[in-house]
């Protein structure tokens, strides 16, 4: 093979790596091969450690646990739908594209707004990738965001802003009230004259939901874009969808339609926002549209793709590729199966037993509902005296996953636990927790 190539040996092969690299690598002692039946009983130990399949799980943050008809995934195992790539021939992947079309479709009801794109990656990118579009089409580069948002998400704004500016961001990061909600007389104090957007969770990292009629206004008045993120869309069955809220660009996390909650993801991002043509112009991945064919026949194709490998690379919005295209398959199967009574109904079970919980909770020494305001189906529990991380630690020895601290987020509270809910609890699984976190009193 080094003849083939016309190279001399392994090392010049690698010669272009700097000489301190590979040394470095020689240095890594790998331990020896596994013959198969080893290395399968190695993975199997392994795969044996995750037991949160096998236990109560009320975690959440971001990732959640709802009912899916399992025929959703033997219809995404179709080889047309498996090998998810760019449908560039539109007239040999008509299937593929009016999955898009649907998709685009569920999309635009769910967060109210008339265009959403072909999916991104997953809330984090799409968020960024929201940030840079509000940047771009107001020439300004000032952002304005919320605490309550995702902390992983604004992590990514941050990198993402951080590498087209080549040094420290321009993102100015407003706190949440004691309430844990988005603060909106201080978001709008903080726009000026200079902010590209303001960016905020709806609801927030915290579960709790506010009115964002006139922070949008405030927004537009000054020439800032509103934009939002959410991170389980199903609360959006019962909620004003965000562009009825005055939303310019609203973005979501769509594993919760259609994915199982998994370490690492994948997850699939949603994106939407107003009709305009600058601003369509200015919207990052691909865009499906209906048309008809010379015979009169509807048909779909690729009609916006400003990225760059089509065009010219300092002109693209975008360098996502063939991104998450099964996976926002997969959403688009279980959401038609689902359907909009459906939908809604999800979300009224979710509310229902967040809201048994909330009372039940509410009756325990040592624990609190830390807000005030409205949720959907996260609540923040607020141990007293205590150490979230301690209780989650106790519940899990008895087999149920209490939550998630709220520590991980940007200025988030040392002493609340952030506890989701579901259609898929059962009384039962409600009354566990209840009696887990009784059993362990914060000292």
């Amino acid at each position: 093979m080094l003849r083939a190539i016309g190279v001399g040996s392994v090392d010049e092969l690698f010669s272009s790596i700097p000489a301190e690299l590979r040394d470095r690598a020689k240095a890594v002692e790998l331990e020896p091969a596994l013959d198969e039946t080893t290395l399968m009983r190695h993975v199997n130990e392994l795969a044996h450690k995750n037991a949160a399949g096998d236990m109560v799980s009320f975690l959440g943050a971001g990732a959640y646990d709802h009912v899916f008809p399992q025929a959703a995934d033997q219809l995404l195992l179709r080889s047309e739908f498996y090998t998810a790539y760019t449908p560039y021939q539109p007239e040999v992947a008509q299937g593929t594209l009016q999955v898009i079309f649907e998709f685009q479709t569920i999309v635009s009801e769910i967060l109210g707004l008339p265009v959403a794109n072909a999916s991104m990656y997953d809330a984090s990118t799409a968020l960024a990738e929201g940030v840079l579009m509000a940047r771009r089409l107001t020439k300004r580069d000032r952002v304005v965001m919320s605490a309550d948002v995702h902390p992983q998400y604004a992590e990514t704004v941050r990198t993402y802003v951080a590498e087209i500016d080549e040094g420290e961001p321009k993102i100015g990061v407003v706190p949440v009230t004691s309430d844990l909600t988005s603060d909106i007389d201080a978001l709008i104090g903080a726009i000026g004259d200079d902010a590209a957007c303001v960016v905020l969770s709806y609801p927030s990292y915290y579960g709790t939901v506010v009115d964002l009629t006139n922070l949008a206004e405030a927004a537009h008045a000054a020439g800032a874009q509103l934009v939002t993120v959410t991170q389980d869309p199903f609360a959006l069955a019962l909620l004003e969808p965000p562009g009825a809220l005055g939303v310019d660009i609203a973005v979501a996390e769509g594993q919760a339609l259609g994915l199982p909650p998994q370490y690492g993801g994948p997850g699939v991002g949603l994106f939407a926002c107003r009709q305009d043509r600058k601003v369509l112009q200015q919207m990052p991945g691909r865009l499906c549209g209906e048309t008809v064919d010379k015979d009169g026949k509807r048909g779909y194709v690729l009609t916006l793709s400003t990225r760059e490998q089509h065009i010219r690379r300092e002109r693209a919005t975008s360098n996502i590729c063939t991104n998450s295209g099964l996976c926002a398959t997969a959403l688009t199967i279980k959401m038609c199966m689902l359907g909009k009574r459906g939908f809604v109904e999800i979300a009224q079970q979710c509310v229902a037993k967040a809201q048994y919980l909330a009372e039940a909770l509410d009756e325990l020494e040592g624990y609190e509902v830390a807000t005030g305001a409205p949720t959907f189906n996260e609540l923040p529990l607020r141990v007293r005296g205590g150490d979230p991380r301690a209780v989650v630690d106790a519940a899990a020895q008895n087999g149920v996953l209490a939550g998630v601290p709220a520590s991980s987020a940007l200025g988030g509270p040392e002493d609340v636990l952030l506890t989701a809910v579901t259609e898929k609890h059962t009384k039962a699984d409600l009354d566990r927790l209840t009696a887990a976190l009784e059993a362990f009193q914060p000292s």
